[in-house]
């Protein structure tokens, strides 16, 4: 039996005349023969055509490749490994191992001595057999890319993403309004009623962990629509609920699988838009989930003031009906990953030709195990990264309080000023009225950013993005001041409304400085950052609303507006302290980008 086929070139590196032709790239003093198969133009032209089953030596001394010993020969001194490598567009010659190998001998498994080696002789490559196998990996042409779509186009599918991220956080705060009535029609106490938005707001916290991966293995429509389809269906358990457990369980499924518009709609907004583009579609959607709570207490305090407690979520589940009905009518797949692994199944199905792939098709697809890092990586990120606990920290005590202003601001205006449950609902028209001022703000502090990155190579730190969140930081706890000291019943009642607009500016100026902070500090791992993110202040949210009565029956609304206002005064330094430092802090993270 012969042995198999090698294509091996060697060389005495003393020979001072090597030949003038086919000189092995980077190593001017290693020619390669004429005949050589890689030595000439159609390997440089047609590099995809080359052998899958080509294999490299390992870049060890005193190795050789597994293919060099065919099932016909054993090695006796050696451990080889094993490299195998499909060539790619990009390969390139000096790729190949041309490392000296130790004095080597093989023999046939019959006795007889094989081809010997020495040192001075350096592997070119080997090949087993000459047999192409050339495979496909598909792309998007620029006309199917999502980024080329219409602009009408990608601005509808902005909107209706973003009503869904409102719809998802306002439905949050409109149940506070129906808690007295909850509590009546099934006999249980106030603070059992309350649960009904602290367990839908820790759905929102937990929602991100599972969705997240799903929609980067599924891609981001379908995980879409499941999720609202399946809110719609748990609204109508929680509009039609015959007791308590069944209210409040269909209330944290709800939020639970509503939660996908606050991690996913982010990705599709960033898939429709290039770097360039992005800053003011970003803008719009930010703002939605942040004015959604603020939106509720409106709505469900006229509904609860004039109808059953009920209405407030049969009106409900019609609006996330509606939304849902929009989600599958105008939102196509944006996420390129998907879009290229759809169309290589599309070229396999229609030409009979399985060499057609996508980089989707060749990744893991075990949905346990991506849920799983999807759980552990954010947390991973808290525990170690200082910055990111204390950023995450900040942004969760500012939620929190937003949440705990649904329990207070009933208290302070009905007790002190004899609201109706409708006039209540509209003092807190001064947070939104605040978020909405800021909005335009952006384009100050995007110059800010420009500035910054032409002293830093043209590169802007993250650092840059905590302009912002210093004024945020001054803002929140002088609002918060302002409204403890406003709260008398001798105070006309729109000064506590006012004294709330520094406050809507202040959490937007926060959210917006924190969330582009962490996103490019932690750039490769971005999406765990905003997971744990969301994870920590929603957790907050769900549980200051369970101590807000308490707190502010037993402290007075003077004393734990101030005390709030006390917490958020020692939190503000975070932001200037990190600007400074942060630099030399992410030098020393393991995750952070440097």
């Amino acid at each position: 039996m012969a042995p198999p086929n090698l294509v091996s070139l060697f060389e005495d590196q003393n020979d001072p005349s090597p030949p003038p032709h086919a000189y092995y790239p980077g190593y001017s003093s290693f020619p390669l023969s004429p005949a050589h198969p890689y030595s000439g133009s159609a390997y440089a032209s047609y590099p995809s055509e080359i052998p899958h089953n080509v294999r490299r030596a390992s870049s060890a001394s005193s190795s050789l490749p597994a293919s060099f010993l065919s099932s016909e020969w054993i090695d006796h001194p050696i451990s080889t490994e094993d490299h195998v490598e499909r060539a790619s567009n990009n390969a390139r010659l000096d790729d190949i191992s041309r490392e000296p190998v130790e004095q080597l001998s093989f023999e046939k498994k019959n006795g007889s001595k094989g081809t010997k080696i020495s040192k001075e002789q350096h592997i070119v490559a080997v090949e087993e057999v000459v047999d192409l196998e050339p495979d496909y990996e598909v792309d998007l042409l620029p006309e199917e890319h999502p980024q080329n779509l219409p602009l009408w186009r990608k601005w509808l599918a902005i909107v209706i993403v973003s009503c869904c991220s409102f719809c998802v956080t306002g439905s949050s705060s409109m149940a506070p309004f129906t808690e007295t009535a909850v509590a009546d029609d099934f006999h249980i106490s106030h603070e059992i009623a309350v649960l009904s938005v602290s367990l839908f707001v820790e759905g929102m916290a937990l929602g991100p962990l599972l969705t997240g991966p799903l929609s980067e293995m599924y891609g981001r429509n379908i995980t879409y629509r499941a999720s609202f389809t399946l809110m719609f269906a748990f609204s109508f358990g929680v509009a039609f609920a015959p007791n308590t457990a069944v209210y409040l369980i269909f209330r944290f499924l709800s939020g639970l699988v509503g939660a996908t518009f606050l991690s996913v709609a982010g990705g599709t907004v960033s898939d429709l838009f290039t770097n360039e583009e992005v800053a003011n579609p970003m803008a719009f959607y930010t703002c939605s989930p942040f004015i959604g709570p603020i939106f509720g207490p409106l709505v469900s305090g006229f509904i609860n003031q004039n109808l059953y407690w009920r209405w407030t979520y049969y009106i409900l589940t019609i609006w996330i009906f509606v939304q849902t009905v929009f989600l599958y009518i105008c939102i196509p797949e944006t996420y390129v990953p998907i879009l290229r692994k759809w169309k290589a199944a599309k070229l396999r199905k229609s030409t009979g030709d399985e060499s057609y792939w996508a980089p989707l098709d060749k990744k893991d697809k075990n949905v346990a195990k991506a849920m799983l890092v999807s759980f552990y990586k954010p947390f991973e990120l808290i525990f170690y990264e200082r910055m990111a606990l204390l950023l995450n920290l900040w942004t969760s005590l500012v939620l929190g309080i937003l949440y705990l202003t649904f329990q207070a601001f009933p208290i302070i205006f009905t007790e002190k000023h004899d609201f109706t449950i409708q006039q209540s609902g509209l003092t807190f028209l001064g947070i939104g009225v605040g978020m909405v001022c800021a909005m335009p703000t952006q384009s100050y502090f995007n110059k800010l950013v420009v500035r910054d990155a032409k002293k830093n190579d043209e590169i802007a730190p993250p650092e840059s993005r905590l302009y912002m969140g210093e004024i945020g930081a001054v803002l929140v706890p002088i609002s918060l001041f302002w409204l403890s000291f406003t709260t008398y019943a001798s105070v006309p009642w729109i000064v506590p409304i006012i004294a709330s607009i520094p406050f809507g500016i202040g959490l937007y100026y926060v959210f917006t400085a924190v969330f582009t902070y962490l996103v490019t500090a932690y750039r490769p791992l971005a999406a765990s950052a905003m997971a744990g993110n969301t994870a920590m202040r929603c957790t907050f949210a769900a549980v200051f609303s369970l101590f807000a009565g308490y707190m502010y029956e037993g402290m007075g609304t003077v004393g734990a507006t101030a005390l709030l206002a006390g917490i958020m005064t020692v939190m503000a330094p975070l932001p200037f302290i990190f600007r400074r430092i942060g630099p030399r802090l992410r030098e020393k993270s393991r995750f952070a980008a440097h």
